[in-house]
């Protein structure tokens, strides 16, 4: 069984991937997709986001949204703006920040890998988010929205990167914050067979960022399993749409939290019980922490800095000595209550790549307190995969993130 499989991607001509281009579907809600969209009859966000197209109030898991999703998808193909290549490929995949870039494989990678763990997972899914996905891949008969994979130390897969990418590229694409994203096809039979044999030869992936995405993809494969009985080795349906990066080009960004309340504590009351377990300074300014066990904590008017006591940082648990993990269990839970962080409503979450000041912002707004947190490693991130173990919920912030309408992967020929 390869780890990855060469396809023939579905992707826009040069000349029209800037208006097709489009943030990932679950960046953007039903009326930021509405107005991004105004005035851009090719962006893509008339397939991942096809309720705008719709009323208004429409419910985006209504049925009519998928059939919708369909129509647009078909007339992109129809009009000429979306061609499909006519030999299996590879791609190369630069995203470039002017500070820094990363570079992976374009890939339609193993579902029967991912269920038997060679493609590894650290975090659950919800069964609604994934038959979200499902709806939409089987209306699409497509896959649209790439996952995120990270792959280990790799000389030969990072040599032949860097000879793909030594031309220029045939797309390039400047999207969000100014980041280019650029495609380089492979489809020469001889290198798309040294890709191959590389990726062969690690002995995992990783999911950086897609765990619905994937999780809907071998639900669909299932699925057609089921109806069509055993599946010849070539069916499309059988991988799922990704771009695995060498893990130490990819980016975490912190994932901070935010409290509604303090569980009836007064601010002085609430600083006292966090000295039993840190210690507490006050900070000149925003606080930004720099290594494990430091947060940063921001009551209104003012940031602190917290340092979690040594002795509660566990050596030996690599779920329990995350960044987000010591705050549930040092704060979160035995201090303000709030245990289940999948459904308790007095907790918020931010990405780091809208920065401190938003904490601070949404504490002006009416929230309690923010907690800035120190982002988790790629290290960490594996190992806990590698045990076959998840992360807590909202462990991890991958900035940039890929463009949906580059590259797409069609089911059926």
């Amino acid at each position: 069984m390869n780890l990855i499989r060469p396809f023939r991607g579905l992707r826009p001509r040069p000349d029209t991937a800037a208006d097709v281009a489009a943030p990932p579907y679950d960046v953007l809600n039903s009326a930021e997709a509405r107005v991004r969209a105004t005035g851009r009859p090719h962006s893509f966000l008339h397939v991942s986001k096809a309720e705008i197209d719709l009323a208004p109030d429409i419910d985006p898991h209504d049925p009519s949204v998928y059939a919708k999703a369909a129509t647009n998808l078909s007339a992109l193909i129809d009009g000429g703006i979306l061609r499909r290549d006519e030999r299996p490929s590879y791609y190369a995949y630069r995203l470039d920040t002017g500070t820094r870039s990363q570079t992976g494989f374009v890939v339609s990678a193993s579902l029967r890998a991912y269920v038997d763990q060679r493609i590894r997972r650290h975090e659950f899914t919800r069964p609604d988010k994934e038959t979200d996905r499902v709806r939409q891949i089987e209306a699409l008969g497509a896959q649209t929205g790439p996952v995120m994979l990270a792959y280990p130390a790799a000389p030969e897969a990072d040599r032949i990167l860097a000879d793909v990418t030594s031309v220029p590229p045939e797309t390039a694409v400047v999207a969000d914050g100014g980041v280019k994203h650029s495609i380089w096809p492979v489809a020469d039979p001889e290198l798309i067979d040294r890709i191959t044999r590389a990726f062969d030869a690690m002995n995992a992936l990783y999911i950086a960022d897609g765990h619905h995405r994937s999780a809907a993809a071998a639900r669909v494969a299932q699925s057609r399993r089921e109806a069509r009985g055993q599946a010849p080795a070539g069916d499309h349906w059988e991988g799922f749409l990704a771009v695995a990066f060498p893990h130490h080009e990819l980016r975490i960004l912190d994932y901070n939290r935010l409290v509604a309340d303090l569980n009836g504590l007064s601010e002085d009351q609430f600083i006292a019980r966090l000295r039993e377990r840190f210690d507490v300074v006050p900070s000149q300014g925003e606080f930004r922490p720099t290594q494990r066990g430091e947060f940063g904590l921001y009551l209104p008017g003012r940031w602190l800095k917290l340092r979690l006591h040594a002795a509660r940082i566990p050596s030996d648990d690599p779920i329990g000595r995350l960044d987000v993990s010591l705050l549930s269990d040092q704060v979160l839970a035995p201090i303000l209550g709030i245990v289940d962080l999948r459904r308790d409503a007095r907790v918020d979450f931010v990405g780091g790549i809208r920065g401190l000041t938003e904490l601070e912002r949404r504490v002006a707004g009416g929230m309690a307190a923010a907690f800035a947190l120190h982002p988790t490693s790629m290290e960490d991130l594996m190992s806990v995969a590698d045990r076959g173990d998840v992360m807590p919920p909202k462990s991890t912030w991958f900035e940039p993130k890929l463009e949906d309408g580059l590259v797409s992967l069609l089911l059926d020929d």
